[in-house]
């Protein structure tokens, strides 16, 4: 035997708008009961309580604790409908306490039972007993007890935004023709309040992603390391779009896409990888299409145990000018929302001035390695044309005083010059030789980054650091923790200079060690963000003992001073953890056993970077 529903005779056409949703709700009051009549000073307070604030949860909140007290029910809730209007994509509650949520656990659908019925048929109804309606598909466990129950909907500018439910009149009794006339009511008020904080949110949206945008195209435009720029557009893409990791991937040699900087709390992706071309996903990519996905472990387009951890997924291509420059991806846990059309559109729009950027930032290096190019040209030209030929008429004048002179030991002595001038000319025209050279024909050596590096930062330190190379180093370190390494032993040095008021650096590089094996008694310092510099994932993917290699910066400087900033240090260890390595810090080289030694080690063949070639990630 079913409770008897009492549908609720269907009100005059929905409002389209705030204006005439108000004066409906205006046209409603009159011609009220005495009963009624008492309760409007109740639903006016209920009504200006409910339209203050813009923040869209707020608001939710607020309406849902009005609805509640004006209906006299224990319990209230709006479910919003999804974008497609097949579910609920978000449940707002009063009433349940916050243990008790956690117990029940997911909240509901809006796909099945009274909810999705509800959802799919908004209407206006009344039940004295919602057990034994046949739409009902009983409670989960832990659920407090409902029976009565009342639900309106809630249109936003003609549109359904949702359902307003209040479930358990308060004493035993039932819903009344005045509660569910009050409850429209509130629900005409609340759609202008839901419009007004959606207008409000939207844009606060969109202002983020703009200075998202800005940033972005600052850090690629200024002119320092690319690596750091496109770290930079992952950071923001992943805050921006509240995902779980934000990655960047740009070609690959052989084809395909490689992920080249990633942002994430709990990196599973690691730099380096490749997306081959054969993939769905990444042709759609480099067709310059989107692809956004429902659930990355299931999609069919995403076969990679690298993303079975995510749910939701935006792979954005990167393209401006007819060109592809690469892609992005931003996805969100398993079991979180999906991305909204506005998220998605916002998200593309991000993507094209990333690209723009990136273009701009391409330019910008080619015209500066071409200036470059234009100065060896001169120099060598210069070198050649003037010093060498001076140094050559120097070297014959010599001679030829050589020949004239009778004395043994001036003979001796100007046949020394002659030599060390023929050394100097072949010296000369090897450094011309050099200077001829594009990147491409003369790559230099991890050793001669090195080098350089130190060479460099004994400019501003005033002293030069000492080096110590151990292994072969240059035949045993992959480019791409090699490119790494030289960005960490740049961030150190800097930090010294800029923090530590050292008179004395040591510079370790050694290709011998084994990951984790680390000498004893390492005094990890804190970088400030409730977790160590030092190695929450060394002693997890250092257990390994994998081959890798090891930078230690050591100075006798003033040490870490306590409370101070960590980026730095943040820094060192995101970027050794994106190579499956890891990076803190110990005492250093002062004499009293003050100073800092900061430690970076990483793979020599970062993980999806094997030997033979790079692992290839069906994405």
């Amino acid at each position: 035997m079913t409770a008897p529903e009492k549908k609720e005779p269907k009100g005059p056409e929905e409002p389209s708008g705030p204006i005439e949703a108000a004066t409906q709700a205006t046209r409603s009051l009159q011609g009220l009961s005495t009963e009624l009549t008492v309760r409007v000073p109740q639903l006016l307070e209920a009504m200006r309580s409910i339209g203050t604030g813009l923040e869209l949860r707020s608001t939710l909140d607020r309406i849902c604790a009005t609805a509640a007290e004006l209906g006299d029910a224990r319990y209230a809730a709006i479910g919003v409908v999804d974008e497609e209007g097949r579910g609920l994509s978000d449940f707002v509650t009063y009433g349940v306490p916050e243990d008790v949520a956690r117990r029940i656990g997911h909240p509901p659908d809006g796909q099945k039972g009274l909810l999705g019925a509800l959802t799919h048929q908004p209407e206006s109804i009344r039940l004295t007993d919602l057990t034994k309606d046949p739409r009902c598909s009983g409670f989960p466990p832990d659920h407090p007890p409902m029976r009565t129950f009342l639900g309106v909907p809630i249109r936003v500018q003609g549109e359904i935004f949702g359902n307003l439910y209040l479930a358990e009149k308060r004493g035993g009794g039932e819903f009344t023709d005045d509660d569910v006339h009050m409850l429209r009511v509130l629900a005409t008020e609340a759609g202008i309040a839901i419009g007004n904080a959606r207008l409000y949110e939207a844009a606060r949206q969109r202002e983020r992603w703009i200075d998202g945008s800005v940033a972005v195209t600052t850090a690629l435009l200024a002119g320092g390391d690319a690596d750091d720029a496109l770290a930079v557009v992952a950071e923001q893409a992943r805050k921006l779009a509240d995902a779980a990791a934000g990655i960047v991937l740009l070609p690959a040699g052989e084809g395909g896409l490689e992920i080249v900087a990633v942002s994430s709390s709990q990196p599973s992706v690691r730099l380096g990888a490749v997306a081959p071309a054969e993939s769905p996903a990444v042709a759609s990519l480099l067709a310059g299409e989107a692809v956004f996905v429902a659930d990355a472990a299931t999609d069919p387009r995403i076969v990679t145990r690298l993303v079975s951890d995510y749910g939701p997924v935006m792979l954005l291509p990167l393209h401006s000018g007819g060109r592809v420059l690469g892609a992005l991806a931003t996805p969100r846990a398993r079991g979180a929302r999906q991305f909204t059309e506005t998220e998605r559109t916002l998200a593309t729009q991000f993507a094209s001035q990333a690209a723009v950027a990136l273009m701009m930032a391409e330019a910008q290096r080619d015209r500066e390695r071409l200036a470059v190019y234009e100065d060896r040209d001169r120099i060598a030209r210069d070198l050649h044309d003037l010093v060498i030929q001076r140094l050559f008429a120097t070297g014959m004048m010599l001679e030829s005083a050589q020949r004239q002179s009778l004395a043994p030991a001036v003979q001796e002595g100007v046949g020394k010059a002659v030599d060390e001038l023929d050394v100097t000319i072949q010296e000369i025209r090897t450094a011309i030789f050099a200077l001829q050279q594009g990147p491409a024909e003369a790559p230099s050596g991890l050793r001669t980054r090195v080098l350089r590096e130190i060479n460099m930062a004994a400019v501003p330190l005033g002293f030069k650091p000492s080096h110590r190379f151990v292994g072969p180093v240059d035949s045993m370190v992959g480019e791409l923790t090699g490119k790494n390494l030289i960005a960490a032993l740049r961030e150190a040095l800097s930090n010294v200079f800029r923090h530590a008021e050292a008179t004395r650096i040591e510079v370790v590089v050694d290709a011998t060690v084994r990951l984790g094996d680390a000498s004893g008694g390492a005094t990890r310092e804190s970088d400030g963000s409730g977790e160590g510099t030092g190695l929450s994932d060394r002693d997890s993917d250092g257990g390994s003992g994998a081959r890798g290699v090891r930078l230690s910066v050591a100075d006798d400087g003033v040490g870490i001073p306590q409370g101070g900033r960590r980026s730095g240090l943040r820094n060192l260890r995101r970027r050794a953890e994106s190579l499956g390595g890891s990076s803190w810090c110990e005492a250093g080289i002062a004499e009293d056993g003050g100073g800092t030694t900061v430690i970076w080690e990483a793979p020599l063949e970062p993980r999806g970077v094997a030997a033979g070639g790079r692992d290839q990630l069906e994405a």
